[in-house]
C-alpha cells in the first residue's frame, strides 16, 4: 500500500492516535481516588487493591506482545477494534465485580483490550513518518496523552462521589466504546495485510529474540522502558503517600496528580522545540541525568523528614517533566532501525516499559512499611541503569566514530 503522507498528517488522525496511547494510562490514573472506596466496599485493603494496578501492568506485558504480532499480519485496524471491543467489555465486568479477587483478574482482561492502543499507535506513526520526525510526532502524542493524568483522576474523583465506584468502570468502558467509533470511522488503515509474516508460535519467539540483536533497539528499549517505570513507581505509590500520609482528599488528590501531569505535558512539548538544535540522543542523556539527580532529591527530603505535600509535589513534577523529554526521544530511537517489523518493536518495547512498570508498582506494594520513603526509593532506582546505559552508548558511539569501525551489533 502506498500511502500519501498528507493524508494522513490532519489534526484528527493525530487526535485519535494520541487518545489510543492514552486509553491504557487513563485507565490506571482514573481509579485511583476510588481506592479507599473499593475497599471499603469490597472488605479488604488499599495495599489489595494496588494490586488490581499491578494485574493491569501484567496485561498490558502480555496483551502487547501478542497484538505486535496481528497488527503486522493482519494491518492495523481490524486487531485495533477487537481489542477496543474487549476493552469495553471488561470494563463492564470490573464494574460488576463483587470481590477483589474478581476485580484483580477482570483488570487483566481490561488491560488486555486497552493495550492494543499503544501498540498501534506507535507502528502507525513509524508507518506515516520518517525517523527525523517520529520524536516531534510522538511528542504530540504524549500531549494528548498528558491530558488523561490531568483529568482521568479529577473524573474519577467526580464520578466516585456523586455514583459510586462501580460507575468509574462504566466511565471507562463508554470511552472504549466511543474510542471504537473513533477508529473505525477516522483512522485508515496504514498497512496492508502481510501473510509472511506467522501466527505459529515456534516462530513468535525467535522473532521478537532477534528484535534484541539490534543494539540500538536494545539500549533505546531499555533506557526508556526504566525511565518510564519510575512514573509507575509514582502512580502506585501516591494514593497512599498523599491521601493517607499528607491527608488530601480524593478531590485534592486530583488535583495534585493534574499537577504533577502538567509536568509530563511541558516537558514533552519543549522537547519538541529542543529538537530543532540536539539530536534526540543527547536530549535522552541530558534528560536521564537530570531525572537521576531529581530522584536522589526526592528520596533525600523523604529520609530526612522535611517531605511535605508542597515539596514532594514539587520534585514529582520534575520528575515527570524529565520523562517528557526521554519518553518521545528514547521511542524514536529504538523504533527507526524498523519497517516491516515495526508493530513488533512497538510491541516489544511496550513490553518492556510494562515488564518495568509491573515490577515498579509492584515494589512500591510489596515494600510499602507505612513511611514515605519507599515510593521515591523506587523511583530514584528507576534512574540508575537508564542514565548507565545512555552514558555508555554515548562513549561507545564516540569511540567507534573516531577509530571509524563498523557498527557491533548485540
Amino acid at each position: 500500500m502506498k500511502n500519501n503522507k498528507k493524508q494522513y498528517s490532519g489534526v484528527a488522525i493525530l487526535f485519535v492516535l494520541g487518545m489510543l496511547i492514552a486509553l491504557s494510562p487513563f485507565s490506571i490514573d482514573m481509579y485511583l481516588p476510588a481506592f479507599p472506596a473499593i475497599a471499603h466496599s469490597l472488605q479488604t485493603s488499599v495495599a489489595s487493591v494496588g494490586y488490581s494496578l499491578t494485574s493491569y501492568f501484567a496485561g498490558l506485558c502480555i496483551g502487547q506482545l501478542i497484538y505486535g504480532i496481528l497488527i503486522d499480519r493482519f494491518g492495523r485496524k481490524k486487531p485495533l477494534m477487537t481489542g477496543l471491543l474487549i476493552y469495553l467489555t471488561a470494563g463492564i465486568g470490573c464494574a460488576l465485580c463483587s470481590g477483589i479477587g474478581l476485580l484483580i483478574i477482570v483488570r487483566i482482561f481490561m488491560a488486555l483490550g486497552g493495550c492494543v492502543g499503544m501498540v498501534a499507535a506507535r507502528a502507525i506513526v513509524r508507518d506515516l513518518y520518517p525517523p527525523k520526525d517520529m520524536a516531534k510526532k510522538l511528542s504530540l502524542l504524549v500531549l494528548v496523552m498528558g491530558v488523561a493524568p490531568i483529568v482521568a483522576p479529577t473524573i474519577g474523583g467526580l464520578v466516585n462521589t456523586w455514583l459510586g465506584w462501580r460507575w468509574v468502570f462504566g466511565v471507562m468502558a463508554l470511552i472504549g466504546g466511543l474510542l471504537l467509533l473513533g477508529v473505525h470511522y477516522v483512522l485508515p488503515e496504514t498497512k496492508e495485510p502481510n501473510t509472511n509474516v506467522s501466527l505459529k508460535i515456534k516462530h513468535i519467539l525467535p522473532g521478537y529474540l532477534t528484535l534484541l540483536h539490534n543494539r540500538t533497539f536494545l539500549i533505546y528499549t531499555l533506557a526508556g522502558g526504566i525511565s518510564y517505570a519510575g512514573m509507575y513507581a509514582y502512580i502506585a505509590g501516591s494514593p497512599f503517600v498523599f491521601m493517607q500520609k499528607f491527608g488530601l482528599s480524593d478531590t485534592m488528590y486530583g488535583w495534585a496528580f493534574a499537577f504533577n501531569a502538567c509536568g509530563l505535558i511541558s516537558g514533552s512539548q519543549l522537547n519538541r522545540l529542543a529538537l530543532k538544535r540536539y539530536s534526540s540522543a543527547i536530549i535522552s542523556l541530558t534528560a536521564s541525568c537530570l531525572l537521576m539527580l531529581t530522584g536522589l532529591a526526592l528520596l533525600f527530603i523523604a529520609c530526612s523528614g522535611f517531605a511535605g505535600a508542597a515539596l514532594t509535589l514539587t520534585f514529582t513534577f520534575l520528575f515527570l517533566f524529565c520523562i517528557g523529554f526521554i519518553n518521545p526521544n528514547t521511542t524514536a530511537l529504538a523504533l527507526s532501525p524498523f519497517t516491516a517489523a515495526a508493530g513488533r518493536a512497538s510491541a516489544l518495547l511496550g513490553s518492556v516499559q510494562m515488564i518495568a512498570g509491573v515490577l515498579a508498582s509492584w515494589l512500591v506494594s510489596f515494600l510499602n512499611n507505612g513511611t514515605i520513603v519507599i515510593m521515591p526509593a523506587v523511583m530514584f532506582g528507576c534512574t540508575l541503569i537508564p542514565v548507565s546505559l545512555l552514558i555508555y552508548n554515548w562513549q561507545y558511539t564516540r569511540s567507534r566514530r573516531h577509530n571509524q569501525q563498523p557498527a557491533i551489533e548485540i
